[in-house]
């Protein structure tokens, strides 16, 4: 692969660092599932790829495979399991997290009721639920990506 794709590979991997906390290793085997061809890929072409230790790469990959970003494939009579990002992976974790935000209201309405028998402390559960209301209806109003 030459060397711009292994900077975006790079940037993708600064990206999902900085922004939502994954390991560096995690961020490079996504950024490189993305962009690889062919678009599966054993678990030693990505740790040569991502220039990862076998160990390391298990670990990061456990992460993305429980967070639903990269899929697994083993072969029919094959000892080898190939890995990807589904066509759809973004859009399916996507709203699985926006279906979370019903969830955590739940617990900020818990928690305003909770705390405003109790002196009225609920300014800052209030401002949570809000946040997270305002997401609700603002992910209802985008409909589906294009």
């Amino acid at each position: 692969m030459d060397d711009e794709v292994l900077e975006w590979v790079e940037r993708v991997a600064g990206f999902l660092t900085q922004e939502y906390g994954l390991p560096p290793i995690a961020g490079r085997v996504l950024g490189w599932l993305m962009a690889c061809d062919p678009p599966e890929q054993s678990a030693a072409q990505l740790a040569e790829a991502v220039a990862a230790s076998r160990a390391s790469l298990t670990t990061n990959l456990r992460l993305l495979l429980d967070a639903g970003l990269v899929g697994k494939r083993l072969g029919r009579g094959e000892r080898t399991a190939y890995y990807r990002v589904d066509d759809d992976a973004w859009q399916r974790v996507i709203r699985r997290r926006i279906a979370t935000l019903g969830s955590f209201r739940d617990i900020t309405n818990a928690g305003i009721e909770l705390l405003e028998r109790d002196g009225g402390r609920a300014a800052r559960v209030r401002s949570a639920d809000a946040a997270f209301a305002w997401l609700a209806e603002a992910f209802a109003d985008a409909g589906e990506p294009k």
